[in-house]
């Protein structure tokens, strides 16, 4: 099987106030293609920074990590910008959408970071905008739209990219039970059209529309 993910032996340290704090402690995790887990874990179990090592927004101090086999402990911080812009696609919690730009000029954004061409970018935009149900809100802005309507916006960003690896920061965080339940069910679709999706959450419920389930406590997984 492919392999996306495949973290080795991971270690992540913080130093505060001259003491060493062990934040990640040898973290062994294997997600193949079409695979869809969820990270469980408490405030402070070290879910944001192994969402970020994940993510290659920041580096393990110890440990091995390959992404869609790429060795990404070998990268300068160039490629590690051109790796999360083409392999990864970030959904997060508070949405991170540019306020003064429409679906459409959010939606596009990545592509056009990639040198498409607008014309192929719009093209692609418009197809991810309609997957999620936005077509008739193509032209709002994030105040302009439901809390659920902008997660969906954000997801189109994501998806844009075709990513290897979509990795999901408490997804439904930031809405209502039933916007969520939307939210999770389009995760589902997403999954079973061969999205590769990891979901990071403090919440059982939300954790149990995955197909494994991972605990994060104190730094170990399980």
């Amino acid at each position: 099987m492919n392999e996306i993910v495949s973290l080795r032996n991971i270690d992540k340290s913080y130093t505060i106030a001259n003491e060493k704090l062990q934040v990640l402690k040898h973290i062994n995790l294997t997600i193949t293609k079409g695979d869809y887990i969820a990270i469980l874990g408490a405030s402070g179990s070290g879910k944001s920074t192994l969402m970020n090592v994940i993510g290659c927004m920041d580096t393990a101090d110890a440990g091995e990590y390959c992404l869609d086999g790429v060795d990404v402990g070998s990268c300068s911080e160039h490629e590690l910008s051109v790796l999360r812009n083409e392999k990864i696609g970030f959904i997060f919690q508070k949405y991170h959408l540019i306020p003064q730009y429409t679906i459409l000029q959010n939606v596009i954004l990545p592509l056009l970071i990639q040198r498409k061409s607008r014309l192929d970018a719009t093209s692609i935009a418009e197809e991810y905008i309609k997957m999620v149900g936005l077509w008739e809100r193509i032209s709002h802005k994030p105040n302009e739209l439901s809390g659920g309507q902008q997660q969906r916006m954000a997801i189109a960003r994501a998806l844009v990219t075709t990513p290897a690896l979509l990795l999901a920061d408490e997804p439904t965080g930031a809405l209502d039970s039933q916007t969520g339940k939307e939210i999770l069910s389009l995760f589902q679709k997403l999954n079973d059209m061969g999205n590769t999706i990891i979901m990071i959450t403090h919440d059982t419920k939300v954790a149990e529309h995955s197909k494994r389930i991972f605990h994060l406590n104190d730094g170990v997984l399980n």
